[in-house]
């Protein structure tokens, strides 16, 4: 089973995937979509959407989780997050990917366990969990590989 983690973005879009087989982690790798190419929110969205397909066409996965919408103080920044989800979740439904959603609350309590775990504690413990080789600069893939492991915990104890 291949589980794809996805942090949207409006500039940096984490995604992380984790290969599964008889309740072990035997692959796992995560980076970022770069999205700071396109010059205004449309061309970004459509890089966006673009990339998934490509990400998902090359890997295959049997499962997505993408992080829920959370408040922010910014109005704007969540109208931008949620256009951002919005191409995401459509790349994935018209590639027939069930989707499951988790709060960064939960899945930072899932992999650190603590709800309000600051970006440096997830970084630190994915890496202690899967020992990723390709060590990305961006909090964004390291959070993204944490949504595929809070569901791979899930589906584990379950």
């Amino acid at each position: 089973m291949i589980i794809i983690g996805i942090d949207p973005g409006s500039r940096f879009c984490g995604y992380g995937l984790l290969e599964i087989n008889e309740r072990r982690i035997l692959a796992a790798g995560c980076d970022v979509i770069n999205l700071l190419k396109g010059k205004d929110l449309p061309q970004r969205l459509e890089i966006l959407f673009d990339a998934i397909n490509d990400i998902l066409r090359e890997y295959k996965p049997d499962i997505a989780v993408v992080e829920s919408i959370f408040y922010h103080k910014q109005i704007r920044s969540v109208f931008t997050l949620g256009q951002a989800r919005g191409v995401i979740l459509l790349a994935l439904a018209q590639n027939d990917i069930p989707i499951v959603e988790y709060s960064p609350r939960e899945v930072k309590k899932a992999v650190v366990g603590n709800g309000n775990a600051s970006k440096q504690q997830v970084r630190y413990m994915v890496n202690q969990i899967v020992n990723l080789h390709h060590k990305p600069a961006q909090d964004d893939a390291y959070d993204a590989l944490g949504l595929a492991l809070c569901h791979y915990h899930r589906i584990r104890f379950a």
